[in-house]
């Protein structure tokens, strides 16, 4: 017994009394029952030499002193014929007060371990407090304040099995007496303190802390509910999980340990694809297949033999085997997954298919390392639990797909939330005309919208690449000439002359002239001619040996070449394509705020985006060319903004690298249609297809008679055809040098004639980086005008 609160406060004094149960025995002591009258008389007096016992105990060591007492007191209550079947003790309620045990409860505590201490399940100090006052309320002022609520002990065990044990009190023989400290309570304390459970400081107000007495004790029974609580906890946890995953095989296996009182009990669960008929890893973390082991995904045809397979996935039936290893003995067909079975230790099984309205997830596989533990007839437990997990593992693939989808959508296709609207009207048009055959889906079109183009291009980003790509490979041949130089030393074999010759004439052409084919060249021949070799050489002694390993070490694990340079130039860009990226969506989402129009982005080398805007994608919303020229004040504010997310990121990229920043001006209102063979859109008629020319030819021209690229890094390059377009351009830079984010300097020149078009000019300006860049606002049109108004 241990008297030890567990909680930080109580309203009451505890004292351990057996007043009740003398006051009956003085009733049958009075009575013409011989043999109970003088039974009774005999406890009565043993139990007046000791007057604590009717006054009240509140000494642990009193108790264990009065043991044999209390027994004696107690046997009508604990008839010794039930006690190795009932589990059930004296005890105080709610504290961790507990004594007098039945013969059974006393197996169960021996078996949880000296170490286990008897804790009622998520009870806090704040809810056994206001028990506790609930107690005071019925008992002494007779009110039915309804606080009763399932109650349990979860005990390990011998095996470690959780086990779960409700909880019931019967509290006759409880007296609950106010001290002086007790404050009355009145109906409107009731009234006040009946809609205030969460206020725990007024029920210690009303009940200060030790101002009563509870006097006496209480019998406690407990059943065994661990089946019906494990459940429950599944359900609970399984409703109260946003994510799968956040359920961890270990918990799950606790919960169905419980359920099956099998301690080493295995969970597993193998994901199908019926379409392409395999078994394969769910994405379930921390869950395990025992169907795949250590491989990723198998044919279903491989696993089961046609008749086990049927079962499971098209009669939708459990699988059981009770004896795996006489199973294999048995069943032929099966042999070969009884045999993987048992190379795991699993003895026996049960493999139950997840189906939701007729989709098959996949299979929870249950486990034992011994035979006959799981069989058919406990396997009809799971239809109680089935329910449940088959409807998370189907609120987790949807949510999966969601996410797939929203994944698809934002890095893979081109709909733009400002024209989902016309997608979802066709889609439900084609649907609610979905009787009538090959209807046809109309095309999506977006007329008289005018386009903005920009892009942020990694400067000579071809010539670093091969830069990167000759070093790589010189390094090689050089570390592959001092290699077969060693060997040569040990083994002077004409064929490794050979190769030593082959390499130097290699080494010599790439630095002569790196040609487009050069790096495909060497990497076969290294890879098909050179490798082989070394891999015949690495065992012929321990000192070939250990340089062929260190060369192999040298060497990337997926290429099987030297990739130092060409990694460090792929991490840059793809570090800056992210970074700029992100500048430009996040900027994007405040675009968006002045008026709805489509946008798309790509990452070459380099970040690229489109902008169109017009009445037709927002028909919803009064359109004024007002809107246009506030998007292209901000696409100019964007592209400084981004090259300053460059200048910042620069000293920490693994490889130098420049940018150069472009905007296209086109005046001229568009249409673009939505290709459905290739799902994006596209310029749309013959005039409009001028301005996709210009993108794809611009980034790469001259300045007019010269040899001077019309991009330079640390500027902004502006192209334009029209007088007008030059005039409203110049308002923008002029304002936004004001705002220190444009150089004073603006240089103006003719764009070399393209092919098919002529007559473009540009303005180009140097941007001003900022470290405090990121935080400066993003200014309007309207702001633009204050501003030419102020001065």
């Amino acid at each position: 017994m241990n008297l030890e609160q567990l909680f930080n406060s109580s309203p009451f004094q505890v004292q351990i009394s057996f007043h009740k149960v003398l006051e009956k025995l003085e009733k049958i002591a009075a009575s013409d029952i011989d043999y109970r009258s003088d039974y009774a008389k005999a406890l009565l007096k043993h139990a007046s030499e000791h007057p604590e016992i009717r006054q009240g105990i509140t000494d642990p060591a009193d108790m264990e002193k009065h043991k044999s007492l209390i027994k004696n007191l107690l046997a009508d209550l604990f008839p010794t014929a039930l006690s190795s079947n009932e589990i059930k003790a004296a005890t105080i309620p709610f504290y961790n007060i507990t004594f007098n045990f039945t013969d059974r409860f006393k197996e169960i505590l021996d078996e949880a371990g000296d170490s286990f201490d008897m804790n009622i399940r998520d009870l806090s100090d704040h809810e056994f407090y206001v028990l506790c006052c609930c107690l005071i309320l019925n008992k002494y002022y007779g009110y039915h304040f309804d606080f009763k609520r399932p109650m349990f002990y979860d005990i390990p065990d011998a095996a470690g099995v959780i086990k779960h044990y409700r909880i019931m009190y019967n509290a006759d023989f409880i007296d609950i007496i106010p001290t002086d400290k007790a404050i009355k309570i009145t109906e409107e304390d009731v009234n006040l303190l009946m809609d205030s459970f969460d206020n725990l400081e007024l029920w210690q107000e009303k009940f200060p802390a030790t101002s009563w007495v509870l006097k006496g004790f209480a019998i406690m029974s407990l059943f065994d509910a661990t089946t019906e609580s494990a459940i429950s906890n599944l359900k609970t946890n399984l409703l109260k999980t946003d994510e799968f995953d956040e359920l961890t095989r270990s918990s799950l296996e606790n919960i169905f340990k419980s359920i099956y009182n099998i301690p080493d009990l295995g969970i597993g669960f193998t994901e199908t694809n019926i379409e392409n008929n395999i078994f394969q890893l769910s994405p379930f973390e921390d869950v395990k297949s025992f169907i795949l082991k250590t491989k990723k995904e198998i044919n279903c045809n491989s696993v089961f033999c046609d008749g086990s397979l049927e079962k499971l996935m098209d009669k939708r039936k459990y699988f059981v085997v009770s004896d795996i290893e006489n199973f294999a003995n048995k069943c032929h067909g099966d042999a070969d997954f009884a045999k993987h079975l048992l190379s795991q230790g699993i003895k026996s099984c049960i493999l139950a298919p997840v189906i939701k309205n007729d989709k098959l997830f996949g299979i929870i596989e249950l486990v034992s390392t011994r035979p006959g533990e799981l069989n058919s007839i406990n396997a009809n437990k799971l239809s109680y639990i089935m329910p449940f997990l088959t409807d998370s593992i189907d609120r987790y693939y949807s949510e999966l797909q969601n996410q797939v989808d929203a994944i698809i959508q934002k890095e893979y296709t081109a709909i733009h939330h400002s024209v989902y609207w016309k997608f979802r009207a066709e889609a439900l048009r084609h649907i609610n005309a979905r009787n009538h055959k090959n209807f046809a889906y109309k095309e999506i079109v977006f007329k008289e919208i005018y386009p903005l183009y920009g892009q942020i291009d990694v400067k000579g980003s071809s010539t670093a690449r091969n830069e990167s790509t000759e070093q790589d490979l010189i390094k090689q041949l050089d570390r592959l000439l001092d290699l077969f130089s060693f060997i040569y030393k040990h083994e002077q074999l004409p064929v490794i002359e050979q190769h030593m010759f082959e390499l130097k004439n290699m080494k010599t052409k790439v630095r002569k002239e790196f040609k487009a084919d050069s790096e495909a060249v060497i990497q076969n021949y290294i890879l098909h001619e050179v490798h082989p070799v070394l891999e015949h050489f690495d065992t012929v002694n321990t000192k070939i040996h250990e340089h062929i390993t260190d060369y192999f070490d040298t060497l990337d694990e997926r290429v099987k070449m030297v990739y130092d340079n060409r990694k460090d130039f792929d991490e840059a860009l793809s570090i800056i394509n992210k970074h700029l990226a992100d500048v430009l969506d996040k900027k994007q989402a405040e675009a968006q705020k002045f008026y709805p129009h489509y946008y798309e982005r790509f990452k070459t080398d380099g970040v690229e985006h489109n902008l169109y805007i017009g009445a037709s994608i927002a028909p919803k919303h009064p359109y004024n060319p007002l809107y246009l020229q506030n998007l292209r004040l901000w696409q100019l504010q964007a592209m400084c903004e981004m090259e300053n997310e460059y200048y910042k990121i620069r000293p920490a990229l693994p490889c130098e690298l420049d940018v150069t920043s472009l905007i296209l001006v086109f005046s001229s209102p568009i249409s673009i249609r939505f290709r459905m063979d290739e799902k994006r859109f596209d310029v749309d008629g013959t005039y409009n297809a001028r301005y996709e020319v210009v993108k794809k030819r611009i980034d790469k021209s001259f300045i007019k008679d010269t040899k001077e690229r019309i991009t330079e890094k640390g500027k902004i390059t502006i192209v334009y055809t029209q007088k007008q377009e030059e005039i409203e351009y110049k308002r923008y830079i002029k304002f936004l040098q004001h705002k220190k984010m444009l150089s004073s300097v603006i240089e103006h020149f003719d764009v070399e004639d393209l092919q098919g078009v002529t007559g473009l000019k540009a303005l180009r300006v140097s941007v001003v980086y900022d470290a405090n860049i990121e935080s400066s606002q993003t200014y309007s049109y309207e702001d633009l005008l204050k501003e030419l108004e102020s001065k």
